[in-house]
């Protein structure tokens, strides 16, 4: 059976050869409209725009330069909490075979679904909580049987994409918007290029993207070709990693002094993504970006879904994920309950690996993560894991001397943290820095090795305290905010 939202859905882009906006000659912007009201709708409009790497272009905007399309809302809100499904939808049609074949874009016809994101407005709308929904993930799509979730918008539009997420993750959602992501290179370009880091190098002859590990000033294609590549160890879970690294890229640059104050790139940013949306309902998003005042980059929060198998066959023959169900179920109340997820959870639960005592030995003084040498071991048949492990614990602020090494036995499925008896101390900051990890002492280990798993759990810097500090919660943190992940040159 073929996936009909399967490897080949991509994100397209286009400038004025696409069909680009522009402003038109002579169009003022809005009287009594300051510097302070442009910085709060470009926060949303950026948001949006970049959360499917395009943009809702609100400000001077009217609603009727916004499209709709009915995803059966039944119940809007207009104050109070909200959630926003966010699809961005995969359609080449419009699109020549030059440009498809300048783009590295495949030639198929049709709609679906290429990112598909919720966002949760606090019940102030002072924070903002994005969770990127794997396109991969294995779930039941309403009267369709089991697909991967980006597949519910082929088989049923808005109407289906829309019950698939309610379902899946026990929201409500209380508004949809739908974004062709055709404006890609003209929002980037607008906004003087991205500032991308990867810790790998990176080759896709499918995007045309070759870049190597380290920082880099991206513009158009090469931006689209760095959001949407999947040549990666973890594949979409990478992708979904460097989106937010864009969406986070171009809200930092979106209300930088230099696109505020710059009227002609203003003007660029929102007119060249005013065509790609559509919502539900009806109220061309002006209601919602009047409430939202003050937002900045460390209100705006990223979360990853947790996940228990991210290789798993379908009965289909397609590969997929499979959701942590508990920790999920966790993660969508958290949000519900306006919680701040980039805070550490109060049930200690949530870290019982980093605290427990893995042999019934009291603990001793917490070890700083500069202290500790690491050796890491890659437990699977995904190349390139062991090496990304390194970078991420490198991060974390661990010494990790030696090259990664690989197990002679390559069916973990759960990442293991193997230390010898005289090093629970450290292992016990090794854990909290890689939440969910299994703890075990061994006799053949010097100090502490990590042998990572097909879990590929995410590695976080561990919060030490210090000898006489007052205790404090031990949960390990779900999520990072835009200024998190900006890349630091």
């Amino acid at each position: 059976m073929r996936d009909p939202g399967g490897e080949d859905a991509g994100v397209h882009v286009g400038g004025d050869a696409y069909g680009g906006v522009r402003l038109a000659p002579g169009r003022r912007r809005r009287p009594g409209r300051g510097a302070k009201a442009r910085r709060r709708n470009l926060v949303v409009s950026g948001l949006l725009s970049a959360s499917v790497l395009v943009g809702t272009g609100v400000v001077w905007a009217t609603p009727r330069q916004i499209g709709t399309v009915d995803a059966g809302v039944t119940e809007p809100v207009s104050t109070g909490a909200m959630n926003i499904l966010l699809v961005g939808v995969d359609k080449r049609d419009d699109l020549t075979r030059k440009q498809q074949n300048q783009l590295k874009l495949g030639r198929e016809v049709g709609q679906r679904t290429d990112t598909m994101m919720v966002i949760h407005l606090s019940e102030d709308h002072r924070k903002i909580t994005v969770v990127s929904l794997p396109r991969d993930t294995w779930t039941t799509i309403p009267g369709k049987g089991q697909h991967k979730i980006n597949s519910a918008y082929q088989f049923g539009g808005p109407r289906l994409a829309k019950e698939t997420v309610e379902q899946v993750t026990g929201l409500s959602v209380n508004r949809y918007i739908e974004v062709n992501v055709l404006g890609f290179i003209d929002v980037v370009d607008a906004l003087g290029g991205v500032t991308v880091c990867t810790p790998v190098p990176i080759n896709d002859p499918k995007t045309g993207l070759a870049l190597t590990a380290g920082t880099h000033e991206l513009h158009g294609a090469q931006a689209l070709g760095y959001a949407r590549t999947r040549a990666t160890a973890r594949s979409d879970l990478d992708r979904i990693d460097r989106q937010q690294q864009v969406i986070s890229a171009l809200l930092n640059r979106a209300l930088s002094a230099g696109t505020l104050t710059n009227p002609a790139k203003l003007a660029d940013f929102v007119n060249s993504t005013l065509r790609t949306i559509k919502v539900d309902p009806d109220d061309g998003l002006t209601g919602l970006v009047t409430q939202m005042r003050d937002v900045s980059l460390d209100d705006v929060a990223f979360a990853d879904v947790p996940l228990k198998n991210v290789d798993f066959k379908a009965p289909t023959g397609e590969s997929a994920v499979l959701w942590d169900d508990v920790a999920a179920r966790e993660l969508f109340r958290r949000i519900a309950a306006d919680e701040d997820l980039v805070k550490p959870a109060p049930s200690p639960s949530s870290s019982a690996s980093a605290t427990a005592k893995p042999t019934g030995k009291p603990a001793g003084e917490a070890i700083p993560p500069e202290r500790i040498a690491v050796t890491v071991k890659n437990g699977t048949l995904v190349t390139g894991l062991g090496a990304r492990t390194k970078e991420a614990l490198v991060a974390a602020g661990f010494r990790v001397p030696d090259v990664p090494g690989n197990t002679a036995n390559k069916d973990y499925k759960k990442t293991v943290i193997r230390y010898a008896p005289d090093r629970e101390d450290s292992a016990r900051t090794v854990a909290a820095a890689i939440p969910g990890a299994e703890l075990r002492e061994a006799g053949d280990v010097k100090g502490v090795e990590v042998i990572v798993g097909t879990d590929q759990p995410k590695i976080q810097k561990p919060a030490v305290e210090t000898p006489g500090a007052k205790p404090s919660s031990t949960a390990t943190p779900t999520a990072k905010t835009a200024t998190q992940n900006i890349c630091k040159k």
